[in-house]
């Protein structure tokens, strides 16, 4: 006995309704934007012939405001689950082509269970957000599901790895599932993401605004800080996710995809001499030294808009997955402000949650003074740092270039901090504060006795550093773990993440710690 044709038909005929909605001559508008469809997203994304989609026949059950009986494909997104090379990826792709790509109840349900499956199976989770925002035929329901959504974001946070790709708009309460995430990818010209459009905030305070002010990719990779990413087009923001994906594990009970067979070599690089400046007051350019320490030269920047006094991303030290962190003197001199604060703390509990060593390169003069500052809240953002920093339990290697002042240098992470290795090169100043400041205030009377003001408080800053900042004297209080030569600091780096990979450290039993927010 056989299956009846006329089933199979049935069958076919189903499913080509629900799954070629978009017209070539639609497609055809889309790609001319840099847009591909709901469905082109995930095909690119995975592996040819790995993907499996869940709840193609799903359908709403709304009678209000003519939606009776009308069919949305798919309800409007595609869920399923593939491979990209050997990492299985759950993943959804809301489709604006279907009423706007507006969630009601049953989009919510089919999200909520791609998401669920990614938790059971620790995989991570990839959402292509394009969406016109709650669907307003079903009321509450589309509220409902919201909440869904937002409670299984939280649930898998610290589980798998969470990546968001604003395709579109991202209007009202579906803004807030991305900022629960990981990482968040915008394309520059398309996307947006809001919570009250321009139309909304002229009809409230009187001020005209535009999309791209309120929630365009720049601002908020930039201004807001709620992109981590910006990609010219889908293509670009799909290769950024398989970039991304390509550093972290499946889930946080597995270690990062280390390549440990790539050989360490002992082999000095002469050259790295040459990114530092002759006079500690002149900023060295930290990106110098991070391609001559990282393998390739090649670093996956995260935030790269947004608080461009330090510097964050992924990358590998003969082949050991790595985060990094670092301050960058060439903005604001290497400062640490409020939005700086924020931006290395978000990295480096991101780091510690999927095991991700972290290696922080210090070039930091202090935290941003202002008045500015001080009201922004500079005490609570900066202690976010510390609470990062402490409390990340992953492998952690510092080191000091030049300066390390204050509690930027503990902010940085110290030894005292937590870093299970810190060196420092020669040119390094740990102090309470830089030499120039100190000696005005430890030499304010003798100074203003000088016949030569700038001369003696030149003399007197030198012997400063010294007596009290040299890295000779933390060293001799163990207080860091060695003096190098900057040319063989990626080799010592490289050799100590290989033994310290395999770290275990116990810490008290909670629920988990109170960060200063």
């Amino acid at each position: 006995m056989t299956i009846r044709p006329e089933l199979i038909e049935k069958l076919r005929a189903k499913r080509a309704k629900l799954t070629e909605n978009v017209s070539p001559e639609k497609l055809e508008a889309l790609h001319a934007k840099g847009l591909l469809s709901a469905r082109e997203r995930l095909d690119t994304l995975f592996d040819e012939g790995t993907f499996q989609e869940l709840g193609l026949y799903a359908a709403h059950a709304a009678t209000a405001f003519g939606m009776a009986g009308r069919v949305l494909p798919a309800d409007g997104v595609i869920a399923g689950s593939g491979y990209v090379g050997s990492t299985q990826v759950a993943a959804f792709s809301q489709d604006f082509s279907v009423v706007a790509g507006t969630l009601g109840k049953m989009q919510a349900r089919k999200i909520t269970r791609i998401m669920r499956h990614a938790l059971k199976t620790g995989v991570p989770l990839v959402a292509f957000k394009d969406s016109g925002g709650a669907r307003i035929q079903e009321g509450v329901d589309a509220l409902s599901g919201y909440g869904d959504v937002f409670y299984a974001n939280v649930l898998l946070s610290g589980v798998v790895p969470q990546i968001a790709v604003i395709c579109g708009p991202c209007a009202g309460g579906a803004a807030y599932s991305p900022a629960l995430m990981d990482f968040v990818i915008m394309t520059r010209t398309n996307a947006h993401m809001f919570l009250t459009g321009p139309e909304v905030i002229k009809a409230v305070t009187g001020r005209a605004t535009t999309m791209a002010e309120v929630g365009g990719a720049e601002m908020h990779s930039t201004v807001s800080g709620n992109a981590h990413f910006v990609a010219e087009d889908d293509q670009h923001a799909i290769s950024l996710v398989k970039q991304i994906l390509s550093y972290l594990p499946s889930n946080n009970t597995e270690d990062p995809p280390h390549d440990l067979s790539v050989p360490i070599e002992e082999m000095e690089d002469p050259g790295i001499n040459q990114c530092i400046p002759d006079s500690p007051s002149e900023p060295l350019d930290m990106y110098a030294v991070i391609r001559r320490v990282v393998d390739k030269g090649e670093l996956l920047e995260v935030h790269a808009g947004f608080a461009r006094n330090v510097i964050v991303g992924f990358a590998r030290i003969s082949g050991v997955v790595i985060g990094l962190v670092a301050n960058q003197p060439m903005v604001m001199a290497g400062a640490l402000d409020l939005n700086a604060a924020d931006k290395v703390a978000r990295f480096v509990r991101t780091c510690n949650i999927f095991n991700v060593p972290v290696v922080t390169l210090v070039d930091v003069p202090g935290f941003l003074p202002g008045v500015e500052q001080e009201r922004g809240g500079i005490i609570r953002h900066g202690a976010k740092m510390l609470s990062a920093y402490g409390s990340c339990t992953a492998p952690k290697i510092t080191v000091i270039l030049r300066k390390a002042y204050g509690g930027s240098y503990l902010a940085m992470c110290s030894q005292e901090m937590g870093a299970d290795m810190v060196y420092a090169w020669p040119t390094a100043e740990i102090a309470v504060m830089g030499a120039e400041a100190a000696v005005k205030i430890l030499y304010r009377k003798e100074l203003e006795q000088a016949e030569d003001r700038q001369a003696r408080a030149t003399e007197l800053a030198q012997e400063y550093r010294d007596e009290f900042a040299s890295p000779y004297v933390s060293a001799s209080n163990f207080y860091i773990t060695d003096v190098i030569e900057p040319q063989d600091t990626r080799w010592m780096v490289a050799l100590a993440l290989r033994k310290i990979l395999d770290k275990r450290e116990l810490r008290p039993a909670k629920k988990h710690g109170n960060i200063p927010m």
